[in-house]
């Protein structure tokens, strides 16, 4: 998992700035983006919000989650992050950034908040229902689905295509325990050797012993 959630995060890291130039900040729409993220697979998240706001700042951004085993969010100067949690299935259900006294996304800016997560759901799409919280108290919902025609709706829904799954984005689990036993068999050889070394050992105490006496005879 780690191995995976490293290069989701390089490759995001790379083509950030080449996305948000081909999207383009002036489409002032939540939106979420994670290269390579597949079905079933652990992925790192990335929500870029801008301030749509002329006169008050981005305080605060929830993003419901859809049930994940894995919500883990990254460190950001001036937010709290809290992620929420079904006491029934402990799955994460939605994770939210709040920033700091005096700390705010303003006007023209945008911030991005990132996410380790997964196992994402057996699906071709995901939505990630947003909303968005302004400094002077406005509430925007980012829950839209797509208009009848196809069209995008005014407050769409930030949404993820995934992937068809592969043993690499689902093997968490696999590499979970090929390490444990790894380390199992690490632990046995390192025993094994360690008790030969003793005998060993205590051989050549004893042929020395031998020789000593002997000399001390003759």
């Amino acid at each position: 998992m780690k191995k995976t959630i490293t290069r989701a995060l390089v490759t995001a890291g790379a083509t950030g700035g080449a996305l948000l130039l081909a999207t383009g900040v002036a489409a002032a729409h939540v939106s979420v983006a994670a290269p390579g993220a597949e079905q079933g697979g652990y992925t790192v998240l990335t929500f870029r919000v801008p301030t749509e706001s002329d006169t008050a700042g981005t305080t605060a951004l929830t993003v419901q989650l859809p049930n994940l085993k894995s919500a883990r969010t990254e460190p950001l100067p001036g937010w709290t992050a809290t992620v929420r949690k079904d006491p029934a299935s402990a799955t994460a259900t939605s994770v939210t950034w709040t920033a700091d006294p005096g700390v705010n996304v303003g006007p023209g800016q945008f911030q991005q908040f990132v996410l380790s997560a997964g196992p994402l759901p057996e699906q071709d799409q995901v939505e990630f229902p947003a909303t968005q919280t302004y400094s002077d108290g406005t509430v925007v919902e980012w829950n839209q689905q797509p208009n009848s025609d196809g069209s995008e709706p005014d407050k769409p829904a930030p949404s993820l295509t995934l992937a068809a799954g592969s043993a690499d984005g689902d093997a968490h689990g696999a590499a979970t325990a090929s390490a444990d036993e790894s380390t199992d068999g690490t632990d046995t050889t390192a025993r094994w050797l360690g008790g030969v070394g003793l005998v060993l050992g205590a051989l050549g105490a004893a042929l020395g012993l031998g020789a000593t006496i002997r000399s001390r005879r003759s």
